[in-house]
């Protein structure tokens, strides 16, 4: 048998297959593509699903991969064994309604047996019990021995998950030996032990199981099987567990170089070991195909496992940033295989580093509170930390649950997570009640409930921008109305409307509603969850009923400089997808007629250049005059077309697809130019972090766009006329006086010093005696806090032994500083308590230590009656 590395082992399985006709599909994203049903990819079937459900026609009928997964409901043991991990990587051989059992077998047995040279004396298999078909294959073709095929239950070899296609499977197991076995009695496949280990399973999809539990042919039957890599390189390597693999074993030892231990050396320190190996491997991975750690979603298993990692390498002593370091040891080591992971070698150490610095930040406190609460826990004879004080850690410090819960078990102690879930949730509905009345205050749901199902309100605002419409509803603080006059703040619901109703970030449309004996000026469109269109506005003549017919008309200009920033909004999108990365995605919008505002998801501030670019990007795009198109279609067809869909959001069996030439295409209910070109200009305004992985830009066109350049230009203007010199010569000008100033500020300190200088013997002779102390107490208006503070450590050098206490002061603003020396501080001068009562004085406060100390104030005519207060605090100190 070969001993095969993990790498060559991936490139001689997808080639044989290739050899039986398969194409090779590379690696799918870890980011589920339009399957809001799983966070990350786990199984290497899982993003083939479209293909075995007929969703979608695949690229060929049979289908080669190597897919890479990730798998987390084990993460609490994941360090503890050796067994467990969170990222592996599943070949897989599938046919799509082509060939079925007697290849999948046959196959499968040429290649553990002929290509990998394993002995079919180790082999064994696994078969359904009700699959004869499987055993005469298995029996008959391939020639295997009746006490090598096992039949078994639908436990262990039927696949269905619920309602669906399902069926048989076969697995292949490999015999390590009977030291590595239980030494049971009748031990044998299927135990267990880690004797006889299943590397390969085929699963025969050939029923359709419906409600009842009823199983009915398929006319074309599928093949999806699966074999764990590193579970194979196990098996050819003769190694005991994945940490061991070629590939993973090299990460390892880095580990233990870094943190300067041995593995196998102590069993506390390989779970953290182990635990770093894993989730370097995962993170980096998931980093590469776009996720970013964040408090939800997959950006929060990626932080999760990011953060554990961090903390076992401070169990190993690694007080530093180092996993962005052993990031780099994963992409040398799968790089062959996917090569992303060189090319976005940068991007994938700077996100992990950056990450490591926030935990680092955030940890210390946490620990340390932590251990604060262990403490307490055990001197009340409690087994368990109260659910108060975990939600406490994790709102207000950020500690993450699992650390909490980790470090608990390791203390000997539970958490209360029942506790824990309950405050969650509570916190949750509190948010979710608030929105909810905020944003349903124009209408009750007293209200709502009291219109007719039946009743629809037709939106016509893609194509129109005036339409006639009878009156529906009319509401006022919550209750319905028939008629309503002049002055009234009214919400009206019509049979049919240009207005468009805020939705989808886009901000509602104001404009007006006229009828013979009326007019309503409507400020906002907002749309009830069943569809009803409410007009929110003001009766400003007249008098409005129930059935009247309306003129309903929007703001034009409005609604065009709204349209602007929304196409420029997905201009955006794309333009920061090609600068930065295609990690970016949508985390939220809003566009209105001033401006718009776009959430991304991004793990750093944007960098002037990266800045410029995208900017720049965006005008390219509007200079193109590309056509802007609008169409509607099938969910399912827009996906296969690459629309971009955001992330959880649901969606109506018929979408509307706007698409900007072949430059973007997204899935989008708003409304739009006719082409890039209307949008005129486009102007980032800013760019800033709004929450952890998620930054926000700000941006203005058209008309907004132009106003702000004339409003720099004004400003420009201006400056010239102040600094009499032309706009092109400001910079060099506002340097010049900038220099000049500085070297006056610089001038007018010397001054300063020199004055300060010269009466320092004058403050000296005046200091005071008490108690063979000598006491200066003076005033200095001129100087500031640092300045003064300067001055009173000159003068206690030069006082021999005694007590500075130096104050300035202006209309709104007192700074006191008191210095000591040592032998005065023996004495009993305390200047903190010194510098407390004075400030008091003037109506400020504060503090300090015995030798040195700082106050604030506000009344600066109190200050001299501060000062005078010191020699009688300095007599209550000594005589204490």
């Amino acid at each position: 048998m070969q001993k095969l590395g993990l790498n060559e082992l991936r490139e001689k399985y997808l080639s044989f297959f290739e050899s039986k006709g398969h194409l090779r599909l590379p690696s799918f994203s870890l980011i589920p593509q339009n399957d809001p049903s799983l966070l990350l990819i786990n199984s290497g079937m899982a993003p083939l699903k479209p293909y075995f459900t007929g969703q979608q026609t695949p690229p060929s009928k049979r289908v080669t991969t190597c897919q890479k997964c990730i798998r987390t409901p084990d993460i609490e043991n994941v360090g503890k064994t050796a067994r467990h991990g969170t990222f592996f990587e599943m070949l897989g051989n599938f046919s799509f309604g082509d060939y079925f059992k007697k290849e999948a077998i046959t196959w499968a047995w040429e290649f553990v047996v002929k290509e990998l040279g394993m002995p079919e004396e180790k082999l064994f298999v696994s078969i359904y019990e009700e699959d004869d078909e499987a055993f005469d294959i298995w029996h008959n073709t391939v020639g295997l021995p009746q006490n090598k095929i096992f039949r078994m239950g639908k436990k262990d070899n039927f696949w269905e998950h619920g309602v669906g296609p399902c069926g048989p499977c076969s697995e292949i197991y490999f015999d390590r030996g009977p030291e590595k076995g239980c030494n049971k009695p009748g031990c044998t496949v299927g135990c267990d032990c880690d004797r006889y280990i299943e590397f390969w399973n085929n699963v025969f999809t050939q029923f359709y199981r419906d409600e009842n539990g009823n199983y009915t042919r398929l006319a074309n039957p599928n093949i999806d099987t699966g074999m764990g890599l590193e579970r194979l390189a196990c098996i050819m390597q003769g190694v005991d567990n994945l940490f061991e693999v070629d590939t993973v074993w090299n990460i390892l030892q880095y580990v233990c170089k870094i943190a300067g231990v041995k593995y196998k050396h102590s069993e506390k320190q390989d779970v953290s070991i182990r635990v770093i190996t894993d989730h370097i491997r995962s993170t980096t991975m998931m980093v590469c195909d776009g996720v970013i750690p964040s408090n939800e979603g997959r950006g929060y298993v990626l932080r999760r496992l990011l953060r554990r990692a961090a903390r076992h390498g401070r169990l190993l002593g690694i007080n530093k940033p180092f996993l962005y370091d052993v990031a780099q040891i994963v992409i040398d080591e799968s790089k062959s295989a996917y090569p992303e992971l060189q090319e976005k070698a940068e991007y994938i150490t700077k996100v992990i580093r950056i990450e490591e610095e926030r935990f680092e930040a955030t940890v210390d406190q946490g620990l340390s509170i932590l251990n604060d609460i262990i403490s307490e826990t055990r001197q009340k004879n409690h087994a368990i930390i109260d659910s108060e004080a975990v939600f406490k850690l994790h709102d207000t410090y950020g500690f993450p649950l699992d650390l909490t819960r980790e470090i608990a078990q390791e203390n000997g102690l539970g958490i209360d997570e029942e506790g824990f879930v309950n405050k969650m949730n509570e916190q949750k509905n509190k948010a979710r009640e608030a929105f909810k009345q905020k944003a349903s205050s124009a209408w009750d749901d007293d209200v709502c409930s009291k219109l007719l199902k039946d009743a629809k309100t037709e939106f016509v605002g893609y194509e129109m921008y005036e339409t006639e419409a009878v009156v529906q509803y009319i509401v006022i603080d919550g209750k319905l109305q028939d008629t309503v006059q002049e002055g009234d703040y009214v919400t009206v619901v019509l049979d049919r409307t240009p207005f468009y109703a805020e939705s989808g970030g886009q901000a509602g449309d104001s404009g007006v509603l006229e009828s013979k004996n009326s007019i309503i000026e409507i400020e906002d469109c907002k749309k009830t969850p069943d569809g009803k269109f409410l007009h929110i506005g003001v009766v400003k003549t007249g008098m409005l009923e129930t059935g009247s017919k309306v003129s309903a008309r929007i703001d034009v200009e409005k609604r065009k400089a709204a349209a602007r920033n929304h196409t420029a909004t997905h201009l955006l999108q794309k333009a920061l997808k090609n600068v930065l990365g295609s990690h970016v995605s949508q985390a939220g919008s809003l566009v209105d007629s001033e401006r718009l505002r776009f959430d991304f998801s991004h793990f750093s501030g944007l960098t002037a250049q990266e800045i410029e670019k995208v900017e720049n990007e965006v005008n390219e795009k509007i200079l193109e005059d590309i056509k802007v198109t609008v169409a509607e279609m099938p969910l399912e067809e827009a996906k296969k077309l690459g629309a971009t869909a955001l992330f959880g959001e649901k969606y109506s069996n018929i979408v509307r697809v706007v698409s900007i030439g072949d430059y973007s295409m997204e899935l989008c209910g708003g409304t739009h130019l006719k082409s890039t070109s209307q949008a005129g200009l486009f102007k980032i305004l800013s760019e800033g972090g709004v929450a952890a992985g998620v930054r926000r830009i700000e941006a203005v066109t058209g008309k907004e766009a132009l106003k702000y350049f004339k409003e720099r230009e004004s400003i420009l203007e201006e400056v010239s006329n102040i600094l009499k010199s032309n706009i092109p010569d400001l910079p060099r000008k506002a340097s010049s006086l900038v220099t000049d100033l500085k070297a006056a500020e610089k001038e007018i300190e010397k001054l300063k010093n020199k004055i300060i200088s010269s009466s320092i013997d004058e403050i000296l002779s005046s200091a005071t005696e008490i108690n063979n102390i000598k006491v200066v107490c003076s005033r200095f208006d001129q100087l500031d806090a640092d300045s003064l503070r300067n001055t009173a450590d000159t003068i206690r050098s030069k006082i021999g032994s005694g007590l500075v206490v130096l104050a300035s002061g202006n209309t709104d603003k007192v700074n006191f500083v008191a210095m000591a020396t040592k032998d005065a501080v023996s004495s009993g001068i305390h200047c903190g308590n010194i510098v407390k009562e004075i400030s008091r004085i003037t109506g400020g406060g504060g503090g300090g230590r015995p030798d040195m100390a700082q106050a604030g104030g506000k009344d600066a005519t109190k200050i001299d009656e501060a000062l005078k207060q010191v020699a009688n605090i300095v007599r209550l100190q000594m005589t204490k």
